[in-house]
């Protein structure tokens, strides 16, 4: 049985729902005001990874990621780019969908815009004033922490310890320090929607709310982000919701770690965010979820020491560069593997569905698949099913090895344990959501770069053939010809395009 730790209870816990049984799942998303930078991926990337694996296990889950188009820091941003808050939420909102498409997270199902569901909020901001949850205040509106007696329960604190001072803005209309907005009152050129205390716009927390509530109903059995939304973010959604239906929010509450730089921390202010666009120019897709991955969604992920204002800066961070290369590992045994089989990778049938009494040829390969098994069970943990996924790829690679399956002496019985353990790997894979590529982000057009390169390798093989027709090693026009070919290879290696002459035949790849 699956466990999922809950922040709201501060344990491991079991996932008690039926196999077929729907699943719901809302995870906050960005506020589109710029390019998404690689930690906007991290909680993406985790979630597209949860949902795959319930639905491997037989759960349908819908899940839910929303947009906040409108917010304090797209009005800002939009000045500061003298364009409109809606042009430039667009903009963003284009940018953050092709960053998802690259690095393989395909199982959201809605992306709610916060300025479709402005009336639901006002709905649910009118209700919580009835019931004594709220109060207008000069054309604001608040949510009164103090009639909320449980506030605070999934931050673990009292309210009553929050210092108006340090954590919060001192505001002389409120009736306690800790009391959010629900609603803004409009200011002079800011986005605004008529309501019953006037022109304004929603607060940041009940966005989320009335989203969540309209896509998936009033109680969630998922509800996930990143661990700084846990307070005020999360805090604030589980009160107002909590007290608009009377109903628990949410079953569970999953926060993700977030990245860290090292001794430092990754910031605007600093010049050290890494955007995605950036970092696909040095690494695939599949190598930066890869790297999300690496880590169990709960601990934080160091990226290592880096600074790109210092001289001689790497162009990435050192544990993404070392992740990416670890990764490249696997895409090297896929490449093998259609060295051997003569198959494409992609048209291999993966298996969607967890078999509980599944049996084996390769007797080895029933220890991985209960091991992956176990330690996905146990809270999701990918860093664990990585290592799993780890010892598959040594021992296939042992295997091809041991039994020459690149040559005319491999054994049926090798080319078979083989095969069984590549299918595997593909469905393990696919359950992370990698090796959706094999030859790295090539960029352009894959098929065409893919042609040139095997002209080039015919072209060297055929100089190195004409070289080994001459007999004596001291003749000039062998040492020309076999200089040919170093220079093909060399230029190429300072193209990132790396060749490997195997008695099968010379093969490429990028990286």
């Amino acid at each position: 049985m699956i466990q999922i730790y809950n922040t709201l209870t501060r344990r491991k816990e079991p996932f008690q729902k039926n196999a077929g049984e729907k699943v719901t799942m809302y995870v906050c998303g960005p506020t589109v005001y710029k390019p998404s930078h690689i930690g906007h991926m991290v909680g993406p990337v985790i979630f597209d990874t949860v949902k795959r694996y319930l639905n491997y296990v037989g759960y349908p889950v819908s899940w839910v990621v929303n947009i906040t188009d409108v917010d304090d820091k797209l009005i800002v941003r939009s000045r500061e780019l003298n364009t409109s808050v809606k042009e430039l939420a667009e903009k963003m909102t284009a940018d953050y969908f092709e960053c998802l498409k690259k690095l393989n997270v395909t199982g959201i199902d809605h992306f709610p815009r916060a300025t479709e569901h402005i009336q639901g909020m006002i709905h649910t901001i009118s209700r919580l004033i009835e019931k004594g949850y709220a109060y207008p205040a000069n054309g604001d509106v608040y949510f009164n922490i103090s009639q909320d007696r449980d506030y605070g329960k999934l931050a673990g604190f009292d309210p009553e310890e929050l210092d108006a001072g340090a954590r919060l803005e001192p505001n002389p209309i409120k009736k306690n320090p800790g009391d959010f907005a629900l609603w803004k009152a409009a200011k002079p050129n800011e986005p605004s929607w008529e309501s019953p205390w006037g022109p304004g716009r929603p607060g940041w927390h009940i966005e989320c709310t009335c989203m969540a509530m309209s896509l998936l109903g009033e109680t969630l059995d998922i509800h996930g982000g990143g661990l700084d939304l846990r307070f005020p973010h999360h805090e604030n959604e589980l009160a107002q919701s909590e007290s608009y239906t009377d109903k628990p929010f949410a079953r569970f509450w999953m926060h993700n770690g977030l990245l860290k730089l090292g001794s430092g921390k990754m910031a605007g202010s600093i010049g050290n965010v890494l955007n995605v666009e950036t970092a696909l120019k040095h690494v695939s897709g599949g190598a930066l979820r890869f790297f999300i991955l690496n880590t169990h969604y709960r601990s934080p992920i160091d990226l290592g020491e880096w600074d790109p204002r210092e001289p001689n800066a790497p162009p990435i961070p050192p544990n993404l560069a070392a992740s990416a290369k670890a990764y490249d590992g696997f895409l090297r045994l896929i490449e093998r593997f259609e060295r051997i089989s003569k198959q494409k990778w992609q048209t291999l049938p993966v298996a969607d569905r967890l078999q509980p009494q599944r049996t084996f040829h390769w007797s080895l390969l029933q220890g991985i698949y209960s091991r992956f098994v176990e330690l996905m069970d146990d809270d999701f943990n990918t860093g664990g099913a990585l290592g799993v996924l780890f010892e598959l790829a040594g021992h296939l690679n042992r295997l091809a090895d041991q039994e020459n399956l690149e040559t005319p002496a491999a054994t049926e019985t090798g080319l078979k344990s083989f095969h069984e353990g590549i299918l595997l790997l593909k469905e393990l894979g696919h359950i992370l959501g990698l090796f959706f590529e094999t030859r790295g982000n090539l960029g352009g057009d894959d098929s065409l770069v893919s042609g040139l390169l095997e002209l080039i390798i015919e072209l060297r093989n055929n100089l190195r053939a004409e070289a080994k027709k001459i007999p004596s090693k001291d003749d000039p026009m062998k040492k020309a010809l076999f200089g040919q070919t170093d220079l093909i290879r060399s230029r190429l290696a300072e193209l990132k395009v790396t060749l490997e002459d195997r008695p099968s035949g010379t093969t490429w790849r990028i990286g």
